[in-house]
């Protein structure tokens, strides 16, 4: 569940090519690999005497308009290279002094890089459709149209035709310290062209650009081809926990299945082997044989892999080869995430402003630096309202808690109810991605939305049945409609499908109004993938109503409030496992793949003992290492539990206003400003972590 982007590190509503919308600092954060930078990365020794120029252009043009020319001379020189031409030409030719012509250049620009970014998009997810979608067998020519990233040239095309030039040279590329500072009091155009300038903050070579896109594209189909055939696991008994047909994708289904045994008498048992299965792809000790492979059975505990018996196999399972030989997997996890460093790393000294991807994750990317950002995620790990919760589970389940109890589910609505019996519920509402689709007018309303803002947004998004879990993709210009995308198996949309089918409506309804309702393109989305998921988890949070199983009330509403501090605590360790294995990427860029799983499981042991071991046990679990994300979208983690910090302020803030449907549209529509400056705007105060914490208290005392 999760935006998905044609950019590098999935910036919301950022240009299929991966520029960056903002400019920041990287102090604290590791340094590239020594050595000079390769010589495109240099801008040209200026021969030309810049003080002169600028002193030219002020006679010219008036001391009014002194600190137009010198902040924009400079910000030219930075990037412009000796095969460039004439700097000194240039200036003189393109400096804007006229405001109603620099107000019209903001404008053409604006609409000129939305129909770039949109139809590239549109490019790029047309071919990304045969390994995105549920299309059937690939063919071997479509992963490599994937890693094609149709885009790569244009930062630097945009460079050579002077483009990006005439927007540095006129409007101001602002630092993140900047917009912390001054963003409360900016006008929307000030926020407009500070978005336009932090386009071309960089200069990225294309092959540069194009070997990241190959990397995620590579990952991405690994991770989305990695399933598990449940009812082919069987203990040292010979049992099968679970039924015919289930195939469960990792982590994604696997965590989710793990989450709707609770209901379940023999839950316990199933949900053990559910965390061994994980334990053993985290350490790559699967078998090989045994991933998206219907006609063996493994034991997940003692490793064995036997040919399945004739009247197991499922009906429509593909044929594939038996292999018995038990041969774990190799290390192919580990090497698709170091494919992902060294294609980020190359990328590195094109930035000097944050010279890791690291740096660029949260400075560019979050505009939140991470030390702040630790902070939040640590206030929770440690709080002490931690142990209070887990003796609140301990007494619903009567036993003392396991690491499976990490996904504790009984806080939600849906606890109490068979997950056969939703699935049931949710194939025949659905059987089709169409169905889904015909049904999205009901839906919104049921979320509060008026009839003809539902059939707006109805009309404005596409669904379609995921080859993987599940993604939101967003549209990038006006005229186009972004994808919603869940798992639709052949018997229908199960309940899991539909949970994931819900969060990511949340994606594309924001990505609707913050693309239709700015009012600068420039400005379209939110501040970064936490605020998006912020949004997407509040119409998840209501799944269960609009299916009809579960009313709003007081006990409820408690409820609600300790499922989201407990989700927040279980992903918070999750991130900063993600952020510990990038720091060690770059402390050992010459490492194996072997030895970064060593260094993985290691990380993710130490982090599980130091945080959640006290509460649940199984100390030296690497389980906190399992989410697909840390392999196809780096440094992506961090966003979920920042997401649900601000979900339950959005949360908050709906609940006194009593108009979800108005209130989303309000927020949604006010663009990609910095998170606080958005999120004081929406709710009245800054991202934090003490609501969550206050509430959690208080539906303590009031359980």
């Amino acid at each position: 569940m999760f935006v998905r982007s044609s950019s590098r590190f999935f910036l919301k509503r950022a240009p299929v090519f991966p520029l960056l919308a903002v400019l920041g600092c990287a102090s604290g954060q590791p340094h590239v690999q020594a050595g000079a930078a390769p010589a495109e990365a240099r801008p040209m020794k200026q021969t030309a005497d810049l003080s002169a120029l600028k002193a030219e252009l002020v006679a010219r043009h008036g001391e009014a308009q002194r600190a137009r020319i010198e902040r924009g001379v400079d910000q030219v020189a930075v990037l412009w290279r000796a095969e460039d031409g004439d700097l000194a030409a240039f200036v003189r030719e393109y400096f804007i002094a006229d405001e109603k012509q620099l107000e019209a250049t903001l404008a053409r620009l604006e609409t000129a890089f939305e129909q770039l970014d949109g139809h590239l998009n549109e490019i790029s997810r047309e071919l990304r459709r045969p390994t995105d979608l549920d299309l059937g067998p690939l063919l071997p020519v479509d992963p490599l149209l994937a890693a094609y990233d149709p885009g790569a040239h244009t930062t630097e095309d945009l460079f050579q035709a002077k483009v990006g030039f005439v927007a540095l040279l006129n409007f101001p590329l602002t630092t993140l310290a900047e917009r912390m500072e001054k963003g409360p009091g900016y006008t929307r155009r000030q926020w407009a062209e500070a978005r336009l300038t932090g386009r071309f903050s960089r200069r990225v070579p294309a092959e540069v650009r194009q070997a990241s896109t190959r990397a995620t594209a590579d990952a991405d189909l690994y991770i989305a081809e990695y399933n598990i055939w449940m009812h082919h696991l069987v203990d040292e008994q010979g049992r099968r926990p679970f039924p015919k047909g289930m195939r469960l994708i990792s982590h994604w289904n696997l965590r989710d299945e793990l989450k709707s045994r609770y209901a379940d008498p023999e839950g316990v048992a199933k949900q053990r082997m559910i965390i061994k299965v994980m334990e053993r792809i985290v350490t790559q000790t699967i078998p090989a044989a045994v991933i998206d492979n219907p006609w063996v059975d493994w034991n997940p505990f003692t490793n064995e892999v036997k040919a399945a018996p004739a009247g197991e196999l499922e009906s429509d399972a593909p044929q594939r080869p038996v292999v018995l030989d038990g041969k774990r997997e190799d290390d192919v996890r580990y090497t698709k995430l170091l494919a992902q460093f060294h294609a980020a790393r190359r990328e590195d000294p094109y930035v000097p402003v944050a010279p890791t991807a690291i740096a660029r994750s949260f400075e560019l990317g979050r505009e939140l630096p991470e030390a702040r950002v630790k902070a939040l995620l640590e206030q929770v790990l440690t709080s002490p309202l931690v142990p209070q919760v887990a003796k609140l589970i301990e007494q619903r389940l009567g036993r003392k808690l396991e690491p499976q109890d990490l996904w504790y589910a009984g806080f939600r609505a849906n606890a109490k109810l068979p997950e056969a019996e939703l699935d049931k519920l949710t194939r025949q509402r659905y059987p089709t991605a169409e169905a889904f689709a015909k049904d999205l007018p009901r839906i919104l309303q049921g979320l509060g939305f008026s009839k003809e803002k539902a059939a707006f947004l109805s009309e404005h998004i596409r669904v379609d049945s995921s080859r993987g879990a599940g993604h939101a993709m967003p549209s990038l210009r006006r005229g186009d409609f972004p994808r919603l995308r869940t798992r639709v198996g052949p018997s229908g949309m199960d309940y899991k499908g539909y949970n994931i089918a819900v969060h990511e409506l949340g994606h594309n309804v924001e990505q609707v109004f913050s693309l239709y309702e700015v009012d600068h393109t420039l400005l379209a989305g939110v501040p970064n993938n936490a605020f998006t998921e912020a949004l997407a988890f509040v119409f998840q949070a209501r799944d269960l109503e609009l299916l009809g199983q579960a009313k709003p009330d007081a006990a409820r509403e408690r409820e609600r409030v300790l499922n989201d501090f407990w989700q927040t605590w279980e992903i918070a360790g999750v991130a900063l496992v993600d952020i510990a294995v990038w720091h060690w990427m770059y402390e050992h860029p010459d490492a194996t793949p072997a030895q970064l799983r060593e260094a993985v499981v290691r990380i993710a042991q130490e982090t599980w003992d130091r945080y959640y071991a006290p509460v649940l046990g199984g100390q030296g679990t690497p389980l906190l290492g399992i989410y697909s994300h840390m392999i196809s979208y780096p440094l992506y983690l961090t966003d979920y539990p920042l997401g649900h910090l601000i979900a339950f302020q959005i949360e908050e803030h709906l609940h006194k206003a009593g108009k979800l449907g108005a209130e989303f549209e309000r927020m949604a529509s006010q663009g990609a400003l910095t998170p606080d400056v958005w999120m004081t705007n929406a709710t009245g105060a800054p991202v934090s972590a003490e609501p969550l914490l206050r509430a959690t208290e208080a539906a303590l005392l009031g359980r």
